[in-house]
């Protein structure tokens, strides 16, 4: 008798929280959502990211803000995100900076795949190599000939250790088989600022950032990572015209969740994210920044996933071969 009484109660229980659990997802978004960034304001991932939360905001009728949680290359925004509740309140938009992440750390014990659940991808940006006004360089071939030669010793800024900037940087640097300093900031925002000041004469980053710097004259942009010439920067060669045709690094930027998300809240959020993309304020923004949408076959959360899981084991292998050592 006791033991049927106390199937019962769990029985009971369990319809309790299972209501429980359908009517927050019902429900959501009720409160504002927190999206982890984990670099400081003012860089490509951030621009992105608000730019994100805007459109979220509009399209769910509530509140999105961007915290950023800077530090160790974006280490401590991925353990922020994993000590979160997995209720969809606490988000991280990152990009593939973060597969690096367990690489560089792996006494942290993270994995991009099992301690995420993917919930979409939102722009797919070209990489830009953009040079100081002060350093004299005019275009690709000029400053290659001058760093073979010697008689041009450069310094490269990126937004640290394992970011998107420093992997282009790197693996850029080995393809062209030349050397410089790799300057390592809290942020590409900080590393585009020494860049405009000249403090440094090169950053490998996002059209996001560098392509309104190059328009504005900050910076000079002399080379993209695209099959042909962006039409917003057509004055801009490509990697191939500059001699370096295997460089082609394009960066994917989206939005995860902590591990154990429920499935409706996850489709919710996916569905969001799809709507925003698609606003015409969004359109139009990413297209001025020269980058796109994915379509809806690349960025839902199954494609999205798989994404992960491809990077996770391609930039092991290139983590090796451009010598990042794990910290």
């Amino acid at each position: 008798m006791k033991r049927r009484i106390a199937f019962a109660l769990a029985g009971i229980a369990l319809c309790l929280g299972l209501g429980r659990t359908a009517a927050a997802a019902d429900s959501f978004p009720s409160k504002p959502v927190t999206i982890i960034v984990g670099v400081a304001p003012g860089g490509s991932l951030d621009a992105l990211a608000r730019l994100l939360a805007t459109e979220l905001g509009k399209v769910t009728n509530n509140t999105f803000v961007v915290e950023n949680v800077t530090g160790a290359g974006g280490l401590l925004g991925f353990q922020r995100l994993t000590r979160s509740p997995a209720d969809g309140y606490t988000l991280m938009f990152s990009n593939q900076s973060m597969v690096l992440i367990p690489l560089l750390y792996p006494k942290a014990g993270l994995d991009i795949v099992k301690d995420t659940t993917a919930i979409g991808t939102v722009a797919n940006v070209p990489m830009v190599l953009s040079v100081s006004n002060q350093s004299g360089i005019q275009d690709l071939p000029s400053m290659l000939k001058g760093m073979r030669s010697g008689a041009l010793k450069l310094y490269f800024g990126s937004g640290g250790p394992g970011t998107t900037a420093h992997l282009a940087e790197a693996l850029f640097l080995q393809m062209a088989g030349v050397k410089a300093e790799l300057i390592q900031y809290r942020g590409s925002g900080p590393a585009i600022t020494d860049l405009m000041g000249g403090t440094i004469q090169a950053v490998l980053d996002q059209t996001v950032t560098m392509l309104p710097l190059h328009k504005g004259k900050q910076v000079k942009a002399i080379a993209v990572a695209s099959k042909e010439r962006l039409p917003q920067m057509p004055d801009v060669p490509t990697f191939a015209e500059g001699g370096v045709p295997q460089f082609d690094l394009q960066i994917w930027n989206g939005l995860v969740g902590p591990k154990g998300m429920p499935k409706d809240v996850v489709a919710k959020l996916a569905d969001a994210v799809s709507k925003a993309v698609q606003t015409p304020a969004f359109r139009e923004r990413i297209d001025t920044l020269a980058a796109r949408v994915p379509s809806p076959e690349e960025r839902n959360p199954a494609a999205f996933t798989n994404t992960l899981k491809r990077d996770q084991k391609q930039f092991a292998d290139l983590a090796r071969k451009i010598g990042l050592e794990p910290r």
